[in-house]
């Protein structure tokens, strides 16, 4: 697993999650949810991601997060 990827299926999970606790517990936690689209868009246009920098410290490879960005091989 990559960097990009692990970092994608955290936002995937939070949002999940928060959604989950949204509707069961206290429409509060869809702030989670915005929270952790602001940090997406954010990432997106800036380049940091602090969760990133974290998974390259624990030693995880970076990489194509999708597979339509490789180059065929011949």
């Amino acid at each position: 697993m990559t960097i990009e990827r692990t970092v994608l299926a955290f936002a995937g999970f939070m949002v999940l999650l928060s959604v989950a606790l949204g509707y069961l517990v206290s429409p509060w936690w869809f702030v989670l949810t915005a929270f952790a689209g602001v940090n997406l868009l954010q990432s997106a246009f800036t380049g940091f991601c602090m969760p990133a920098i974290v998974l390259s410290k624990l030693g995880l490879q970076s990489g194509p997060a999708f597979s339509c960005t490789r180059k065929p091989t011949a």
